[in-house]
């Protein structure tokens, strides 16, 4: 497995990956362009990815610009081998050296659900409808160490 900052051409196996999962599925494959994660990896933010054999397999989006983590996904695949995990943390550590708090949504019921209460991420109402989370950068340190 090998971690890395994501690069512009990745975003076309990006959209393998966000398409393939089974919980919090977009209902419309359109509604996230390659532009939009270009925007959001390079101008808005940064994205980290997880590489099996040449292939992307996992990938990690933060914001800036909302202070949200924009995405998080491992292709069902390639679930529970800790690539979610490694590639939330890089994101976190990255993210708080530059902002303070964050804020993520995710559907109620689902296993990011649980990964995320796991992680340190504490309740913070509805967002639409998800389930609003928050952290910040010292409820993260405490958790990371």
């Amino acid at each position: 497995m090998i971690f890395r900052e994501a690069k512009l051409e990745d975003i076309k196996e990006i959209q393998v990956v966000r398409n393939s999962v089974k919980e919090n599925p977009l209902s419309d494959p359109n509604l996230v362009t390659d532009q939009d994660c270009e925007e959001f990896m390079f101008v808005r933010g940064r994205g980290w990815v997880c590489e099996i054999e040449d292939a992307i397999v996992g990938f990690a989006i933060a914001d800036l610009v909302e202070n949200n983590i924009w995405a998080l996904f491992v292709h069902p695949d390639h679930e529970k081998k800790g690539i979610g995990r490694k590639l939330h943390n890089m994101m976190l550590d990255w993210y708080f050296s530059k902002r303070d708090q964050v804020w993520l949504g995710t559907a109620p019921g689902t296993r990011a659900e649980i990964f995320y209460e796991k992680s340190g991420w504490f309740r913070a109402g509805i967002y639409g409808k998800e389930l609003k989370f928050e952290m910040t950068a010292e409820q993260w340190r405490v958790k990371r160490h």
